[in-house]
């Protein structure tokens, strides 16, 4: 009964260790665009805001498109808690159709990944 009773507690302590120990946080103000109609092969870019409410510097380790016709900026440079940053995706639409693509922002943040979609519609 000691034994259960003394894990018990060490779990619970080590969840309030946890709850406290310092993170970066990702908060996006929009996490999708959508451009509507674009004209084919003329490249169009989307821009997301963040803002770090975390309480340790958020760092960006990679941002991709999840195919070659997306590309990303993103901050190379460790964003401070408070301060803000954008992610640029230019999506180079070079077939005729609908299309949802994402970007995937691997981090420090809390959960470590965030993915961001840009859609629309090709027109010719």
């Amino acid at each position: 009964m000691k034994r259960i009773l003394f894990f018990a507690s060490l779990v619970c302590l080590s969840a309030s260790v946890a709850m406290t120990l310092p993170t970066a946080l990702f908060t996006w103000g929009k996490t999708t665009h959508d451009f509507g109609k674009i004209t084919q092969n003329k490249p169009v870019t989307a821009e997301f805001q963040f803002v770090n409410k975390g309480d340790m510097p958020l760092v960006i380790n990679n941002a991709r498109g999840s195919c070659g016709c997306t590309g990303v900026d993103y901050p190379k440079e460790a964003i401070l808690p408070g301060a803000s940053g954008k992610i640029r995706a230019t999506f180079n639409a070079a077939t005729v159709g609908s299309f949802n693509k994402s970007v995937l922002v691997e981090s420090n943040a809390e959960g470590g990944t965030a993915v961001l979609y840009v859609k629309g519609e090709v027109v010719k």
